[in-house]
Formats: structure tokens, sequence, C-alpha cells
């Protein structure tokens, strides 16, 4: 396009794809190489096979759920019992696990199949994150007793990891006693980084500590009872074995630890220390990456904080003024899953993140990615291609910014700009700008341009 009439130069209409088109913009391609699992580390169908014999039951309960259109209920769980001839208990427990490891998922009250159950018997991959999801969440699975402090219940948990890194560094049986030494150390430590004082004589204790027998007797003396808790809960969802006296990692264990692991060391090794910073300073450092490390690095930034207080961290980091911030926010919230719902459904009440949340919520509930765009409005596309505009003129190559054009629901250069000064962005100024000093073509250039001064102006 030359010196043609601007009203004749037409959009090649494609798929809109915001997010991909702001990561294009700063990713560097040099991506890192996939770490090697520990020698003697089953193939991924081998442990796949293994995580979904783990999950049998709740397979088939899940599958079950999603038919009747269940919502949990006890009469629900003795007819599930009846058809599936399970007892009422393991198919309450099954569908806990249904839940946890994401094969099932309520939608007001009702079931519907989870991603991962649509995709278990042909994705190895799905199942063994399916796996790894029922493996974070040992302690739901298996609760810890009613008579036990939480405080200390907390702390087991938080242990755990370690306990979990002797086992696999042992690559075989390792005694209760060591383990235990091992859980008394951590939990010191953890106590000793809080500033706690050491436990004793109250010398004016409450009248509400007598009412409570698990805080009567110092915390040291319920450690061997909660190890013993702990490795029974991670037995329970195949992480290990017990034997007489020792524990040892099962192949899905001892591969789940070295993950988990790796996560953290890539994390560490980020430009940004990601596991320390905020949710911002993560994001600008995962910029830079391609979609599949970047997700390694959500994960190990997720696994430092509780679900609530990082979903608020990247809603918070979302609000702010960098477009590319927005979108990776976006992603990163993806990697939480069911957890950053109610989040995400409330944060598309906010003009500024609509059309983010509503791709999320869009794909969350079963859309496919490349029709998820469907969902947004004509005026809801317009300002994400703004928004999308202002993350590459930021952050990108004036080449890209020119090829983002392709991605205008609009069919003419005229009715983008007509319908770019309609919705009000408040960068639009700038993404004009940068646009007109960035294409080739100087009759374009000049449209785009003039819109520009319009808006800045306030003229039509």
């Amino acid at each position: 396009m030359t010196s043609r009439n601007l009203r004749d130069s037409r959009l090649r209409l494609v798929r809109p794809r915001p997010t991909t088109t702001a990561r294009r913009a700063v990713t560097n391609r040099r991506t890192r190489p996939a770490p090697r699992p520990p020698e003697g580390t089953p193939p991924t169908a081998e442990l796949a096979g293994q995580a979904r014999g783990v999950l049998s039951d709740a397979v088939r309960i899940a599958r079950w759920a999603a038919a009747h259109h269940a919502e949990g209920s006890a009469a629900e769980r003795e007819r599930a019992a009846a058809d599936l001839r399970l007892t009422p208990g393991q198919v309450h427990a099954g569908w806990d696990r249904a839940r946890l490891a994401g094969l099932v998922e309520l939608h007001g009250g009702t079931a519907r199949p989870g991603w991962r159950l649509n995709a278990w018997d042909r994705d190895d991959t799905a199942v063994l994150r399916g796996w790894v999801a029922l493996f974070d969440a040992w302690p739901l699975v298996h609760p810890a007793p009613d008579d036990t402090a939480p405080a200390a219940v907390a702390e087991v948990v938080e242990a755990v990891p370690q306990v979990l890194s002797l086992l696999q560094l042992s690559a075989g049986p390792v005694l209760l006693p060591a383990l235990l030494d091992l859980l008394q150390q951590r939990v010191a430590e953890l106590r000793e980084e809080r500033c706690e004082v050491p436990y004793g004589p109250d010398p004016e204790p409450a009248p509400a500590a007598a009412a409570a027998p698990a805080l009567a007797e110092p915390p040291e003396a319920v450690l061997p009872a909660l190890l013993d808790w702990a490795l029974e809960g991670l037995a329970a969802v195949g992480a290990l074995t017990l034997g007489d006296g020792h524990a040892t990692l099962t192949p899905l264990g001892n591969w789940a630890v070295w993950v988990k692991l790796e996560q953290i060391c890539v994390a560490a090794q980020s430009p940004a220390g990601h596991i320390e910073q905020s949710a911002e300073e993560m994001l600008r450092g995962c910029a830079r990456l391609s979609p599949g490390p970047a997700r390694a690095e959500y994960r190990a930034w997720l696994a430092a904080r509780t679900v609530s207080s990082a979903v608020t961290e990247l809603v918070a980091a979302a609000r702010g003024e960098d477009a590319l911030l927005r979108g990776l926010a976006f992603e990163a919230l993806r990697v939480v899953g069911a957890a950053a719902e109610a989040d995400v459904r409330a944060a598309a009440e906010e003009p500024s993140l609509r059309p983010y949340a509503l791709l999320w919520l869009a794909e969350y509930e079963g859309g496919d990615p490349e029709d998820a765009a469907e969902v947004l409005t004509r005026e809801e596309a317009t300002w994400l291609w703004v928004d999308t505009a202002a993350a590459v003129a930021d952050h990108g190559e004036s080449a890209l910014l020119v090829r983002h054009l392709d991605s205008a629901v609009q069919g003419t250069v005229p009715a983008l700009l007509d319908e770019i000064r309609a919705v009000g962005h408040p960068r639009t100024v700038q993404v004009l700008v940068a646009l007109a000093a960035a294409h080739p073509d100087p009759a374009l250039a000049k449209a785009v341009r003039r819109a520009a001064f319009q808006v800045h102006t306030g003229g039509a």
C-alpha cells in the first residue's frame, strides 16, 4: 500500500492472540535446555501409568459424577457406591481426590469433568500434573488428628520438603529415627527464624489454655506422632511406601521431589530471583522467557506463597500501568487454576482487566483457547488490541507493532482508527504515535498521526 485510497486498505483478519503478541515482543529466544531427571527415573509413560493406578478410583468416580451432574451429596455418594461397587467411604475419598487432582470441577454446585479427565487416557503429562496436584494436597487427603495443635501441624507441613529431600538423596529406605531427627532440626530452625520464645511455664496462663489439651505438652512431644501422620499421608497419595521402621520414596515420589527441586533451582537462577521477589518483579523477570520456562517460574513462585496472597498480588500487578505485566499476570493466574476463579470473576468487573478476565474464564470453563476471543464484545476486543499494542510499543520492536495490525478485528484501517478513538484507552495517543512512526506506508502513517492528534485534542 502506497498512495492508494486508505479506505481500500483492508486488514488481514486473523485470530487475535494478544498475550502471545506482547510476549513475542520481548522473548529471548535462547531458551534453557530441559533438565534431565535423575538416572534410573522411569520414562514418562511408565510414571503416568503409576499415577493412573493411584487415581483409578478417583477417575471412575469423577466420570460417574460428571455423567450424573452430581453435587457430592451423601445420597449421591450412596448411588455412586452402588453403581461402581465401592463402599460409601471409598466414594467419599475418591471424590475428594478427584477434586484435588483437577479431574472434576464444581460449577454452580454441579460437577463437570475437568480438562485433565478429558485428556486422561491420551495425555501422560496431564496425568502427571493431576497426580502432582494430589501430591501437593497430601495434608488434605490425610487430615491431621483433631487433638493436635494447628501450629504444630503447620510446622510439620512446612518441614516435610526437607524430609522428602533426605529420602530422595538416600535413594533407598531411610530409618524413621533419622527422619525424626531431621524433622526436629527443621522445626527448630523454623521457630528460630520466627524468633519464637522457647516454650516454658507461662507466668500468667490464660484461662483458655487449660481447655486445649494439645498445647499442654511441649510441641517436641507430638513430633513423632506428626511424623507418622505425614508419612502416612504421603503414602496415601502414592509418594512413598512404609516398611518396618523405615520409609522409601516410590518412583513417582522420587520424580515429584526432583521436579520440585528443579523448580526452586530454576527460580533461584532467574534474572530477578523470583521466589524472593514481588509479583511485579517476578513477572518482569519472566517476560524474556518462552512460555514453558515461564510457567515453571510461576509454579515455583506460587509454591512459596499461600494461594490467596499470591492471587491477590498477581491481580494487583495486573492493575498497574505496564500492559505487558497485565497479560503475564493472567498467564500466571492460569497456572493457579480453580483457586483463582473467584478473584478473576471479580476482576471482570474492572474495565481495564475485563478482557483478560473474560478470556481466562472462557479457557477455564473448557473453551478452545483459539476461540476464546469470541467471548469479547467488539469494544472489549478493541480495548485489548490497544492494550497489547501498548505492551509492544513499550517493550518490543517497530516491526512487531506493524504486524500487530493484522490481529485487529476491524476490516479496514479507518474502521480500526474510529473504534480505537471510541474505546477511550488511556494509552491510545502513545500507541497511535508509535504506530505512525513505525509504519513504512506514508499514507497510513499520516492517517494514524491525524487520529492521534484528534484524540489528543479531543477532536472528532
